[in-house]
């Protein structure tokens, strides 16, 4: 397959998944996350101020303000409550969101549209980045097979639309796996600066790229360690070469996150600063909390979090070093989010503390079952080839020889397996989402694995006619079943998440019981982020509903797009009547058993609407019942 043919399919490719991506997020509603990253966006942009969504680094949020404030030119309110607001929680950008979109004469639609559009294009660069590396190191047809699975990913198509981080993780995993890789290659200091560029990029799009640094450490151990022909002596000189280079890299890095921040904060008062980063690190809670377990002799952390909060509070507080404060202020926010885990709806339960099956189960029942079924095969072929060999080296060296030969590989199972390990160990399982970044390495692995199973034939200098025949079966004949199975794989692949559209966050394959059923396994960003409110207008237009009383979860705004015929409902507020409507997340959280020392007030628990039936859904995830009235 030529070049030019494998670039015109994989544009065909992307095309596709943008045409799906741009028509299907038209008709989607705010999500939750939305509503604060793109008001805080503006903030960053428009008025150079950090107050909102600092438990985010912003290049995202930057990227969604600078296409919406091209085309749109909306109104950012700064005379408002919110973002006057003397923070103490986190809730204010979600409030400023909502003054911001839907309260301010701003067309919301038209702001989310052109912010989207942003987080779109850079799935698609993303895309061609993971097809062009591909391309180059294993060939067109891995490229192109890769390519498909992430053109029809569910994953990437639903979130690749939202003003969200997780696809810009992915980006950044990529991208700083690259250039770290060409730096290894070649330590020039071409590739020291492009390498520490990039790390700096990849630290600006989400707070989980801090595991570059045990990666990067990683790698460079594998690489030194691998080197052939080398003595002790040059092996330690060289490695030593090495890592200098790489503190370089940190250090450039560091330099590149501190000039966006600085733009970011520019206009961000310091004394406001300070007191916003004290109210969101509990810093006088901390320093109290401290002082008893002194007293008391008792640890339970508070110390580590004052000294942490002490640390970040002094990073402030110099103009040097203030940018560089601000981002730890958010890593240490994301950290402790992390940390603490959230309420999590899985299989029938909620709990706070996490499953440790969570998201292996996740990623089995929202990726289309056809590519599991390839991952399987791949690993399979992989596994029966490592059996058939005869290679008697002891297994260290077999190791060593296989890391050395299959660098780049050994690299995506390092991202892979860091990754998945420290998500699994995290309480915090609200999405697949929080795992997409390993995903396009996933997809590499599986295509290298499909296509060297179907393509890689030993073919023989051909001495006779039994010996072309041979030749001529193994090159043609041998592959046909494989290539027919593969191929058919391939278009269930597509079949299921065609039909899904245009439905992709709610998207669970037939295993996880499809698009209908999936949220009986698990909800949140996995099935019902808010996106069908619009969806649930339509529905009340076209049954010519006049009033319907609604428990919405999302990003949407039920005033704006309403106006007086929808009212807020909650399950404390008693038994609704006529017609009502309740997001998955609402419902499911109410009616799931309680996992132990999970406690939920019996005011919240909906008991009054179990005994119903809806009567119809807005998109998948908003069920409508008529009660009586």
């Amino acid at each position: 397959m030529n070049s030019p043919k494998t670039n015109l399919a994989a544009g065909i490719l992307l095309l596709a998944m943008f045409l799906m991506m741009i028509s299907s997020a038209r008709n989607d509603a705010l999500t939750f996350d939305e509503l604060a990253h793109i008001p805080a966006g503006f903030g960053y942009l428009t008025q150079q101020d950090y107050r909102l969504n600092a438990e985010h680094p912003p290049l995202i949020k930057l990227a969604a303000a600078f296409s919406a404030e091209l085309a749109v030119r909306p109104v950012f309110p700064t005379d408002t409550e919110p973002w006057k607001r003397e923070i103490k929680d986190q809730w204010a950008q979600w409030d400023q969101g909502t003054i911001f979109l839907y309260q301010s004469g701003n067309n919301a639609d038209r702001i989310i549209f052109w912010s989207r559009l942003a987080m779109i294009l850079v799935t698609l660069f993303l895309g061609w980045l993971l097809f062009d590396y591909a391309r180059r190191h294993f060939g067109g047809k891995v490229a192109l097979l890769t390519l498909f699975f992430f053109a029809f990913s569910p994953t990437f198509l639903a979130h690749g639309r939202y003003v969200t981080t997780d696809v810009g993780a992915a980006l950044g995993f990529l991208i700083g796996l690259i250039s770290f890789l060409r730096f290894l290659k070649n330590p020039s200091w071409r590739n020291v600066l492009i390498a520490g560029v990039v790390f700096g990029i990849a630290e600006l799009l989400k707070f989980s790229l801090i595991l570059l640094i045990p990666i990067y450490g990683i790698l460079w151990l594998a690489w030194v360690l691998t080197r052939p022909n080398q003595e002790l002596r040059e092996r330690m000189r060289s490695s030593a070469q090495l890592l200098g280079k790489i503190v370089i890299i940190g250090c450039i890095g560091l330099i590149v996150i501190s000039a966006v921040y600085a733009f970011s904060m520019r206009r961000y008062p310091l004394d406001r600063n300070l007191r916003d980063a004290q109210g969101l690190l509990h810093y006088q809670d901390s320093a109290t909390n401290c002082a008893l377990e002194k007293a008391t002799g008792r640890s339970g952390g508070e110390c580590s979090k004052f000294r942490q909060a002490e640390i970040n509070l002094k990073l402030l507080q110099n103009p040097l070093t203030r940018p560089l404060g601000q981002w730890a202020l958010g890593m240490l926010l994301a950290t402790r989010r992390t940390a603490g885990g959230n309420s999590t709806y899985y299989f029938g339960e909620l709990s706070g503390e996490g499953y440790r099956s969570y998201f292996p189960v996740m990623f089995a029942v929202k990726e289309p079952l056809a590519l599991i079924i390839l991952g399987f095969l791949a690993l399979m072929s992989a596994a029966r080839k490592k059996l058939k060999s005869r290679n008697f080296h002891s297994i260290h060296l077999r190791i060593r020889d296989w890391v050395r030969d299959h660098f780049e590989r050994f690299s995506f199972l390092t991202i892979i397996a860091v990754y998945w390990g420290t998500s699994i160990i995290a309480p915090l399982n609200i999405g697949i989402r929080h795992v997409l970044p390993t995903f396009p390495f996933i997809y590499l692995l599986i295509a290298y694995g499909i296509c060297r199973r179907l393509f890689d034939r030993d073919i023989l200098l051909a001495t006779n006619l039994i010996g072309t025949i041979q030749n001529l079966y193994a090159r043609y004949l041998k592959p046909l079943p494989g290539l027919i199975l593969v191929f058919l794989l391939l278009l269930w692949l597509g079949f299921s998440t065609l039909r899904a559209y245009p439905h992709f966050l709610s998207y669970y394959n037939e295993l996880g019981g499809g698009v209908a059923n999936g949220y009986r396994i698990a909800t949140d960003s996995n099935y019902d982020w808010g996106q069908d409110l619009k969806r649930l207008k339509v529905y009340v237009d076209e049954n010519r509903i006049d009033k319907i009383s609604v428990a919405y979860f999302g990003g949407g705004n039920l005033r704006y797009y309403f106006g007086d015929k929808a009212e807020p409902w909650w399950s404390a507020r008693g038994p609704a009547r006529g017609w009502f409507a309740i997001s998955v997340n609402e419902r499911e959280g109410a009616f799931a058993r309680l996992a132990p020392g999970f406690e939920r007030k019996p005011e919240d628990s909906y008991e009054w609407l179990r005994e119903y039936q809806p009567v119809g859904r807005a998109g998948y995830s908003i069920f409508i019942y008529k009660l009586p009235e």
